[in-house]
């Protein structure tokens, strides 16, 4: 596969820190930290094992009302595993693709509680590159 990326390595080495912060921003509860992952105008949506799309959410608050409200549901112990990410695009535009594998542990036992893939825009403004828009693709509800 031949790809075309003018993007430096100084530049993937911070948008592959930034999506491990999200998830870890999302498995420790930082909602704030995980906020300050997209930027304001971003969106996100989701789609589960084909079905319908769901979203999108536009606007921190509104992606922040999602992941609340999931976390809320939620009795066990998340860990989000992003893994393969390939990184493409030029200048202050960056698009990501990578692989989810979501984990929950729950009275000492953990288990796989799906896979997927995360496909995110990112933008660098200011000096910083943020989640712009983020799609999460699930090959199963869990």
């Amino acid at each position: 596969m031949r790809r075309r990326n003018l993007i430096s390595e100084n530049h993937q080495l911070a948008i592959h820190k930034l999506l491990a912060m999200a998830s870890l921003a999302y498995d420790t509860r930082d909602l704030e930290t995980l906020e300050d992952c997209f930027w304001p105008d971003a969106q996100m949506s989701l789609q589960i094992a084909g079905g319908d799309i769901v979203g999108p959410f536009s606007g921190t608050d509104n992606i922040m009302q999602l992941y609340g409200d999931a976390m809320s549901k939620q009795t066990d112990v998340r860990k989000h595993v992003v893994t393969n990410t390939i990184i493409d695009g030029h200048n202050t535009e960056a698009s990501a693709v990578s692989i989810l594998t979501l984990f929950a542990t729950d009275k000492g036992m953990t288990r796989l509680l799906t896979v997927g893939f995360y496909k995110d825009n990112l933008t660098l403004k200011r000096g910083e590159w943020r989640l712009q828009k983020r799609h999460v693709d699930l090959d199963s509800a869990y």
